[in-house]
């Protein structure tokens, strides 16, 4: 397993092709100039030395070194060590709602975003709990199984969509049955379900739901993203609105947030309900939630030991810098004898 410390440094890279611009300005000055001085067949006679292939060689050794004093200020780094840690935490599954209601922007960005933002921080803030994700819309579908991965978890979060899903709707039931799938055995006392959603249940089971995963320990804590007076769900074509989603009366539908029913459902499961307007004040009451919770030990596997391996590219970037310097322009015996182009005709 590898690592980039820091991943900045990748527009460095940027100076690439802006060499190769520059030599193709150059090549195309050149020849021009070339041409107001003398035929192609007089220039050959008077430079039979010059080579193309040189040039081009030059310029890719040069981007070549570029690239490696890049990757060496990005620095990766590669783990050469597997450890087991024993570990005490939280069982965590977040079920975030991707219906096409999430993409209302009557919260910035849109409730979708905004989701995927509440989690992307809660994450952050934990420390040695295990966390999962679960997509729902009219059906709920596993996204990242129970892990440490913090990293990984978040990569998943970030490719969620409202089109990922087929079935539209919004069925909360479907997520919370899901959920007691997630968690390894049935005795666990901190198993945590944490539902980010504008509330709207289009199936009216999630209450019966909750109520069974209560009695089998699991906690509900429910987000509401969006607003109580809410907005309409835009119908974008990159990154434009072109229309809104209409009703069969053609009027626009207006999708509203539904404290109601997040509230019943985290009242049922033992949790409570949180507003997801303000960020920091979401991480902070999930932090304290979760802090009151008992903690099961486990163990996980991870990469340990990780090794810094800058000073491969750095060597070969300055390698190549120096082959660059010493590399003429001008045909060597052994690229006549190749007649690369056919540049000695």
């Amino acid at each position: 397993m590898f690592r980039l410390d820091e991943k900045i440094w990748f527009w460095t890279l940027l100076v690439i092709p802006v060499i190769i611009l520059l030599f193709v300005f150059l090549q195309l000055w050149r020849r021009s100039a070339q041409k107001k001085f003398a035929d192609s067949v007089l220039l050959k006679r008077l430079s039979p030395n010059q080579s193309l292939f040189k040039s081009i060689l030059k310029v890719v050794v040069l981007c070549g070194a570029f690239a490696c004093l890049s990757l060496a200020l990005v620095n990766p780094k590669i783990g050469t060590k597997l450890e087991t840690v024993r570990s005490e935490g939280v069982d965590v599954v977040f079920a975030i709602d991707v219906s096409k209601s999430m993409l209302a922007e009557d919260i910035a960005p849109n409730r979708l975003d905004k989701s995927k933002q509440l989690v992307t921080q809660i994450v952050n803030s934990l420390v040695s709990d295990r966390v999962g994700i679960i997509a729902y819309a009219g059906k709920a579908f596993p996204q990242l199984p129970i892990t440490t991965d913090y990293a990984s978890a978040k990569m998943f979060l970030q490719n969620m969509n409202t089109d990922m899903m087929s079935s539209q709707g919004t069925a909360i039931s479907e997520a919370i049955q899901l959920s007691k799938t997630y968690f390894d055995n049935e005795d666990q006392a901190n198993r945590v379900l944490i539902i980010i959603s504008d509330g709207e249940d289009h199936d009216g089971e999630a209450l019966n739901v909750a109520e069974e995963a209560a009695e089998q320990g699991i906690r509900i804590l429910t987000v509401g993203v969006g607003d109580l007076k809410g907005g309409p769900i835009p119908i974008k074509r990159n990154g434009v609105i072109l229309n809104y989603k209409k009703d069969n009366n053609g009027e626009t539908v207006i999708t509203r947030l539904d404290e109601t029913t997040l509230k019943e459902i985290a009242a049922e499961a033992n949790g409570v309900y949180i507003n997801g307007s303000n960020t920091s004040e979401v991480v902070n009451t999930i932090k304290d939630e979760l802090a009151k919770m008992d903690k099961q030990e486990f163990e996980s596997k991870q990469i340990a030991d990780f090794k810094d391996q800058f000073q491969w590219f750095l060597g070969l970037g300055i390698l190549l810098l120096f082959i660059d310097i010493f590399l003429l322009e001008r045909k060597t015996e052994w690229l006549k004898k190749l007649n690369l182009f056919n540049e000695n005709f």
